[in-house]
């Protein structure tokens, strides 16, 4: 029994190594340009250890796509405030807030997401289906929303997508790789290269999709 557990204890850490050199790779290099090799030579692992954990680069990049979501459900409690309205201002900004952390500390991923989607060209509808995927959460509030008679501006599996759509740009646009140390945190509220702090988009974003360009009611 204790060398199954020590085992076990070494394949999660392998697996961890695995993630995070990917990560790095990915940030550094790009998912396309980045091998197999590559990221089991920056783990400091053997090219067969890889085939231990992952069928493929593409099942590595959706095993770190399935730790974001983990990220994101650790972040809110699903059973706070449900049903979810996101009409109301504090819970559209909480979740709104939620995405933009999980995006931010995931770039890389977020990069070699695109990247992987690109590939297969947009007639294969890859990247449609992934951001479909991705923004389910939102999806079913809007449904909900639709469900007690809310008037939405279009369908909620567009709006909903085009919700995700905005934000995951943002992330790629405005958040550079290199993250900022805790003086520049403490200082300035913002990452190194970013005009706009964090508090900046997320109440930018969460008052654009809640009021439209038209503004507030007054």
């Amino acid at each position: 029994m204790r060398a199954t557990g020590v085992r076990k204890a070494m394949a999660a850490e392998t697996e961890a190594a695995l993630k995070e050199a990917a990560r790095r790779q990915f940030a550094e290099h790009g998912y396309l340009n980045t091998k197999i090799t590559d990221i089991t030579t920056a783990a400091g692992r053997a090219t067969g250890s890889f085939y231990e954990h992952f069928a493929s680069k593409e099942d590595l990049l959706q095993a770190l796509l399935a730790d974001m979501h983990t990220q994101a459900d650790g972040q809110i409690d699903l059973a706070e405030h449900a049903p979810h309205d996101l009409t109301d201002p504090d819970q559209i900004r909480e979740h709104i807030a939620v995405a933009w952390d999980v995006m931010r500390d995931n770039r890389p991923v977020v990069t070699a997401l695109f990247e992987s989607a690109l590939t297969e060209g947009p007639a294969s509808g890859a990247l449609w289906d992934r951001l479909a995927a991705d923004t389910r959460i939102f999806r079913e509030h809007l449904d909900y929303l639709r469900e007690q008679g809310h008037d939405l501006p279009g369908d909620p599996a567009l709006i909903s997508a085009a919700m995700g759509g905005m934000l995951s740009i943002l992330a790629y646009a405005l958040v550079p790789t290199a993250q900022a140390g805790p003086c520049d945190q403490v200082t300035t509220g913002q990452r190194p290269g970013s005009p706009f702090t964090d508090r900046e988009v997320i109440d930018s974003v969460a008052k654009l999709l809640l009021y439209g360009l038209a503004g507030p009611p007054r």
